[in-house]
């Protein structure tokens, strides 16, 4: 069992895969997912801009978790400064604060349900930037594959 891991909540094995999958990162593949590199453009345009279809984040999510009994656990996925996954609220001021259930959160990481879809039916709230928010699909769906959730 990680340090990660908190009994009665789902939540908890499946970020403590994406940590794990975090922590297989070599340095060239952690820095791609903490700094958002521009691209350049195809000619003629040489306008730099950055692709959806590259998982850079750079911010941080705080995610407070209530399990089915009402118990709150909070982790913080860090794709700022650290690339790391790690239990407790965030070291530095996160982008965005997620507030959601264990069984929301669990349809999120295997793709059963969408982020947008859950915030607009209230089953995930937010605070902070909002539109940071969205990109926590795009994370959790990267490391599915490799970590196969």
């Amino acid at each position: 069992m990680s340090d990660i891991t908190v009994d009665g909540f789902k939540a908890s094995e499946i970020l403590a895969a994406l940590a794990a999958v975090f922590n297989g990162y070599n340095d060239e593949e952690k820095a791609a997912q903490i700094k958002k590199v521009a691209i350049p453009a195809p000619a003629p345009r040489r306008v730099l801009y950055s692709r959806a279809a590259h998982p850079q984040t750079n911010g941080i999510f705080e995610l407070r978790v209530k399990n089915a009994a009402g118990a709150e656990a909070i982790w913080t996925i860090d794709l700022k400064s650290t690339g790391s996954v790690y239990k407790g609220a965030a070291k530095a001021k996160p982008n965005v604060t997620i507030l959601l259930s264990d069984e929301t959160f669990e349809q999120l990481a295997v793709g059963k349900l969408d982020g947008q879809k859950a915030f607009m039916t209230g089953k995930l709230k937010t605070k902070g930037n909002m539109m940071f928010a969205t990109k926590l699909d795009g994370v959790l769906k990267s490391a599915r594959t490799k970590a196969k959730l």
